[in-house]
């Protein structure tokens, strides 16, 4: 039976210029490197420079995904930005990034789910190519989390950075099964009840602010492990696969902690776990594809590889994609 198929062509990524190490921390607040590594896992990230702002990086992330999918920006009728942190209240960052690509039809809009904003996001590219919407779909994680931090609040501000990642996802016939590649199931999942357990205490309706990002570390842990697992064999009943099926396991980078003891509930051996979070910290709906694209341009990420993507994030929000690159 032939289906129309979302194939990742082309990935790209960018960090800002800036490293913010765990010694330069330790400069600020009463934190150390040994403290930060052992707790996350995270060695250092990357801050935007001042004047830099989200649809910055988004755009260096889409011009590598489209160099690596051999694609033109006017080949692209469809852009789709994951971020909390967009330039402005509005316009969807998401347009800045299409003008700034010269890009004058189609659509542009922004995805907004937190840290699981990427996986959000490619499976709404995919369900607009299904469905003939879209052919050829830019899907951009990006943000500038560092201009959310209270940078005196060292529980906080110790865990996330800046950047951006970005694919090329376009449509393809398969046959329907699961050696087709593309996104073979996509499952997403919310729960508002936990919103103070990691939110922002500002915004433009009720405080008229920013805000800070707030989060009770010990709860979103304890929540974190048992609903990744939850979208992920929700993906295995789906597709009747399973972890030793598995080629990458690329989770949302927010704590190398959380990372392990996921890939040990699944089952999933560790030498299938792409990391990247001592890199960049939690770059929240950048981190993915961050992580993608590094695997992809290392080499261990190939054509036909089975890659098992996963997210959680404030809400809660949650999602799992499964496909084959």
């Amino acid at each position: 039976m032939s289906v129309i198929r979302s194939i990742v062509t082309g990935s790209g990524s960018y960090l800002p210029e800036r490293i913010l190490t765990n010694d330069d921390l330790a400069k600020m607040v009463d934190t150390s490197d040994e403290w930060i590594v052992q707790r996350t896992g995270i060695k250092q990230r990357h801050i935007a420079a001042e004047g830099q702002v989200t649809s910055d990086l988004a755009l260096e992330a889409a011009k590598g995904a489209l160099a690596s999918a051999g694609l033109e920006a006017s080949d692209i009728d469809t852009i789709i930005l994951a971020t909390a942190t967009p330039d402005n209240t509005f316009p969807a960052s998401a347009v800045t990034v299409q003008a700034k690509l010269g890009i004058t039809h189609g659509c542009a809009f922004d995805v907004h789910a937190v840290c699981s904003g990427f996986v959000y996001a490619l499976t709404t590219a995919d369900a607009y190519i299904r469905a003939g919407i879209a052919k050829k779909c830019l899907v951009i994680g990006a943000e500038t989390f560092s201009r959310l931090l209270d940078w005196e609040d060292r529980t906080t501000c110790v865990l996330f950075g800046d950047g951006a990642g970005a694919v090329v996802l376009e449509a393809a016939e398969g046959e329907g099964l699961n050696s087709d590649r593309g996104i073979l199931t996509s499952h997403l999942r919310s729960d508002g009840r936990h919103k103070e357990k990691l939110f922002v205490d500002g915004g433009p309706s009720a405080t008229q602010t920013v805000g800070h990002l707030r989060m009770e570390g010990r709860e979103v842990f304890k929540h974190a492990v048992g609903m990744i697992t939850d979208v992920i064999e929700d993906a295995y009943k789906a597709t009747g696969l399973s972890s030793d099926d598995l080629n990458w396991f690329i989770p949302h980078q927010a704590n190398k902690r959380i990372i392990d003891a996921s890939a040990k509930k699944l089952g999933i051996a560790p030498e299938k776990v792409v990391t990247t979070v001592h890199l960049h910290g939690n770059t929240s709906a950048a981190s993915i594809p961050l992580a993608l694209d590094t695997a992809v341009k290392d080499g261990r990420v190939k054509r036909n590889d089975l890659v098992m993507l996963e997210a959680m994030g404030g809400g809660f929000t949650w999602g799992s994609v499964l496909l084959r690159v």
